[in-house]
């Protein structure tokens, strides 16, 4: 089965042909262009399917809040204007005639790294992605828990911070305010204003910059809190940590030894591991929908 899998992100767009066995060919990357609309993000993305010539179904992990049984976005913010509402699913199988199944990026990636991945010996585990704001995604069996409205897992939303204020619109109180990596550069820059993403943080601590350093450690408690919570309500076997931040082996263990350090003694024997896959993640884990 030849399987066309795209995953749109806020930034950047993957897609790719894929099998059975999860093997990528014909992988491309290129610009959403999100800024300019949903509209144009969808009839981009039909204009590079189009260049595939044959294939059996079309697999599409998409940032935003999914209902995934009728394939439309119920809600996406501001990254990509006018993304809510579009009918993906029946965008693409009015144009391409195959059918079409559509993702949340970070269920996506969870599938991902249970079929093919970190988390492929796992029944039961939760996904975190860090990056601009946090995601997540809870499987149960190896599915994907949606909840009543079919958008369960926004993790990023979690209050870790109730005595900030009650600001709803700015949000806060909320873990993606303080554990996100949008706050680590944030925090960052107030030390040294040239420490514009992560890269450039990590690569002045280990030239031994002491102050950026106590950021890191701050920042990894920050994790650590939201994490203590997650793993105390839903008692989990393993939690993969995700984002470009998160590819550091020596900081996923930060956060494993910060988190034990937090939760109850029962508690302690959950992994948390590094997600595997990178950015093929969501593209395999949106392919993996029609081998399940």
């Amino acid at each position: 089965m030849r399987i066309l899998a795209a995953d749109i992100g806020g930034t950047n767009t993957k897609i790719c042909i894929t099998d059975e066995q999860g093997n990528l060919g014909q992988f491309q990357e290129y610009a959403t262009e999100s800024r300019q609309g949903g509209p144009h993000v969808m009839a981009r993305l039909i204009e590079k399917i189009a260049e595939y010539g044959e294939f059996d179904a079309i697999a599409i992990s998409t940032a935003g809040q999914v209902h995934s049984e009728a394939g439309f976005i119920v809600f996406a913010n501001e990254n990509i204007p006018d993304y809510t509402g579009m009918r993906v699913k029946d965008m693409l199988e009015e144009r391409f005639d195959k059918p079409v199944k559509v993702e949340n990026d970070v269920n996506a990636a969870a599938l991902g790294e249970a079929c093919f991945g970190a988390a492929r010996h796992f029944n039961d585990f939760l996904c975190l992605t860090y990056g601009t704001g946090i995601g997540g995604a809870i499987v149960i069996d190896r599915q994907i828990y949606r909840g009543a409205n079919g958008v369960a897992a926004e993790f990023g939303h979690i209050v870790t911070h109730a005595s900030a204020g009650l600001q709803l619109e700015n949000r806060p109180r909320f873990y993606e305010k303080y554990a996100s990596t949008t706050a680590l550069v944030q925090m960052a820059g107030q030390i040294d204003p040239a420490c514009t993403n992560g890269r450039i943080l990590f690569e002045k601590i280990k030239q031994g910059n002491k102050g950026l350093e106590q950021v890191l450690h701050a920042w990894v408690d920050e994790v650590a809190f939201g994490l203590t919570s997650i793993i105390h309500i839903f008692n989990p076997s393993a939690i993969i940590v995700g984002g470009g931040v998160m590819e550091q082996d020596d900081l996923v263990r930060l956060v494993e030894a910060r988190t034990k350090a937090f939760v109850m003694p029962s508690y302690r024997d959950v992994k948390i591991m590094k997600a595997s896959l990178g950015n093929k993640a969501g593209v395999l884990g949106a392919a993996s929908l029609f081998l399940q």
